[in-house]
């Protein structure tokens, strides 16, 4: 099935900027879900036409959906509940759609610690921030065996041009307490993706056999002290960190800390192979960090 015209939630957003312009850059008309006015400027001066409403507006995503070849869901609503906004965008999303093909967003947390470079087979054990995803997910797979197309992608910790969750949660405090934090003593390994090259790979799972899931990293596996030093850097504060316990980083950081503190070796070979993606920043992200690009 040709895909020309493409449905995006989520697409003024930090991941979703970039995955308007890699869809534009092929070609593909984009229509995009805009929560805010301001959303809706945005979505506008990227090229691609904002349609308002809200996750939780299940009438409106089925509508757009369905006025679409293909969808893709980078949305997410962080208040309580999250989990079955979620639930209830995507099955609206995947009815409207109908036959194209579905992208959905996961995440590479869900597979918990890995004992050596694990792929898409590992059994996962999730850290209880993304405890909620396998459910969903379930239900968007299943969809393979009624006619449906979904696609997961689940990026690792996505980074570039200084933003994002790294920004947030080590960049940013850096900047305010002098010291970037690292949970534990920093030597757990983390799967990472730039922002644009997990773009790309949401543009080419529209192209995904049904029912296919990915892992979205690079071949990189930087360690926590390894990239809070870098962020310490980019907020001018080269080489101080600041060591936490667990409890303290949850205390501080909230549930997402006990994710910092995965230790996780990735691969997206699977990816690379089945749709031909190709990752331009594969050795950087420690550079990229400590001295961002603009977009």
């Amino acid at each position: 099935m040709s895909v020309t015209k493409v449905f995006l939630t989520g697409g003024s957003g930090y991941v979703g900027r970039p995955t308007v312009a890699a869809l534009l850059r092929r070609g593909i008309a984009v229509t995009a879900l805009a929560r805010s006015a301001e959303s809706a400027r945005t979505l506008s001066t990227l090229g691609a036409e904002p349609v308002r409403g809200a996750l939780t507006d299940t009438a409106v995503l089925r509508e757009a959906a369905s006025r679409a070849d293909g969808v893709i869901h980078l949305g997410s609503d962080a208040s309580p509940g999250g989990d079955q906004v979620d639930r209830e965008a995507a099955e609206a999303l995947l009815d409207g759609v109908g036959a194209g093909p579905y992208v959905h967003t996961g995440g590479a947390w869900v597979y918990g610690d890995t004992d050596g470079v694990a792929d898409e087979e590992k059994t996962q054990q999730p850290p209880a921030i993304t405890a909620w995803r396998k459910a969903n997910e379930d239900l968007v797979l299943a969809r393979a065996a009624t006619g449906g197309h979904p696609v997961l992608v689940m990026p690792g910790v996505v980074y570039g041009h200084g933003a994002g969750l790294i920004d947030m949660f080590y960049t940013a405090p850096a900047r305010e307490r002098g010291a970037a934090p690292v949970i534990g003593d920093g030597r757990n390994h983390w799967g990472v993706v730039h922002v644009d090259d997990i773009a790309e790979l949401y543009a080419l799972a529209l192209g995904a056999p049904a029912g296919a899931v990915y892992i979205g990293v690079s071949d990189e596996a930087p360690t926590q002290a390894e990239v809070a030093a870098a962020a310490a850097e980019a907020a001018g504060h080269p080489g101080r960190t600041e060591s936490l316990t667990l409890e303290a980083g949850l205390e501080r950081m909230g549930p997402i800390a006990e994710a910092f503190a995965l230790n996780q070796r990735l691969t997206g070979a699977r990816a690379r192979r089945e749709t031909g993606w190709q990752p331009r920043h594969v050795d950087d992200a420690l550079t990229e960090i400590a001295h961002p690009t603009q977009a």
